[in-house]
């Protein structure tokens, strides 16, 4: 077995006990108060330097003996959501609770700060430990760089985890390039004009119109975009007119559009406007659009991904280090990777034997927890092999299988 799979087991009933009292006590974005006074008091137990950005965003440091820094970044907050579970330690706050996981990471970031900081005398580097509030609302990772998470000292590289309960514990998921989708919601007004509806001829019929702008979006997917790229256009809601006989003077609709293609969100996003308005018009009536930019495209570094592949490798066994498909869920941890070379992976959280299989966003959303120590000792790999320059070498065979393949073309 792997000696930093090993530590992490010996630190299990410690870290679970953590990741237990944070999924009792669940706190929506920016509201993480409780979650972050225990991460700031653990890690100070640990002699990490913290400090206290974006409300209540945590970033601790340990300081190693090289220049580089790597950051490790925990999400801290839950969903309101009312949880199902008949658990010991289920939310004891009604109409929240921690379905996505965010207790886990939160709790493995601190076991990986407790293995490194036994070790910071060997460190090449520094590692820096990022706990952000609201990546499930409006994104903390955006506030919590505009605060200088990335700053004293500037940080070079950065990887993070997600729970997956569709792969085993054990697993572990990459991807490639272009992990998680892009996203832009939008609100479209539609203005007509009311009447009977004995009387049809004397309106404008906002709902005929809806309709027919609902249809034509879909032609965006169908017949505008390539097929080999995935989009999708969703109107999650609709809501006009008050009563059978009356034709409303109104619509409101609200939709997203989700997308691996981060060059064409405007093109598309004016699309979905253009065609809004413009059947509106042809039909005697107005449509107003309002655009709401969301997450961008979250792209993993090739070197972070082959990095963290080897030293999950030497923990889990390379058949358990498994591609995975993208997803058009969004991720604010894109914004990190807008910055610096990083890699976001997924980490298997699921047993069915156990019932435990339920999807993130579940009420009835749990994991095994067995799969905390694995959580830990990857990250800590991870750290530790981007600052024996592993990352350099990965570069060196970059360059080189670059140039082969440039050779080979002119000859």
């Amino acid at each position: 077995m792997n000696e930093i799979l090993k530590e992490a087991i010996k630190i299990q009933e410690e870290i679970v006990d953590i990741r237990r009292k944070i999924h009792r006590e669940p706190e929506l974005g920016f509201e993480e108060t409780k979650t972050s006074e225990l991460v700031k008091k653990y890690l100070g137990s640990l002699g990490i330097e913290t400090r206290t950005i974006a409300k209540t965003g945590i970033v601790g440091t340990i300081y190693g003996n090289g220049q580089k820094t790597i950051a490790i970044r925990a999400d801290m907050d839950a969903l309101p959501i009312q949880e199902e579970n008949d658990l010991p330690y289920a939310s004891a706050v009604p109409g929240k609770m921690h379905a996505c996981g965010h207790d886990v990471h939160t709790a493995i970031a601190l076991g990986a700060a407790k293995l490194i900081s036994n070790m910071k005398d060997k460190l090449d580097g520094n590692v820096k430990f990022i706990f952000q509030p609201a990546e499930e609302t409006t994104g903390g990772a955006k506030p919590m760089l505009d605060a200088g998470a990335f700053d004293n000292p500037k940080v070079d590289a950065i990887i993070g985890l997600h729970v997956d309960p569709d792969l085993n514990v054990g697993q572990i998921g990459y991807t490639f390039g272009k992990a998680y989708a892009s996203s832009d919601m939008f609100d479209i007004n539609v203005i007509g004009k009311s009447s009977h509806g004995a009387e049809p001829h004397k309106s404008v019929d906002p709902i005929a119109i809806s309709a027919n702008i609902i249809n034509m979006i879909q032609t965006v997917v169908s017949r505008e975009s390539n097929p080999l790229e995935p989009l999708v256009i969703t109107i999650g809601s609709i809501e006009g007119g008050y009563a059978r006989n009356v034709i409303a003077s109104k619509v409101r609709m609200s939709g997203i559009i989700r997308m691996l293609n981060e060059e064409n969100r405007d093109k598309i996003t004016k699309r979905v406007e253009d065609i809004a308005k413009n059947t509106a018009e042809a039909m005697g009536g107005k449509a107003e659009f309002n655009r709401v930019e969301g997450y961008p495209c979250l792209i993993n570094d090739s070197i972070m991904i082959d990095i963290m592949k080897r030293s999950a490798a030497s923990i889990v066994g390379d058949s358990n280090v498994i591609s995975v498909l993208p997803t058009l869920g969004v991720e604010d941890f894109a914004y990190y990777l807008k910055k610096v070379p990083g890699c976001f992976y997924k980490l298997g959280c699921g047993n069915k034997e156990k019932g435990i299989d339920k999807p993130i966003h579940n009420n009835m959303f749990d994991v095994d927890e067995n799969c905390i120590p694995y959580g830990i000792a990857i990250h800590v790999l991870t750290a530790i092999n981007y600052l024996k320059n592993d990352s350099k070498d990965a570069v060196k065979q970059k360059r080189m299988l670059k140039n082969m393949l440039n050779y080979s073309d002119s000859l």
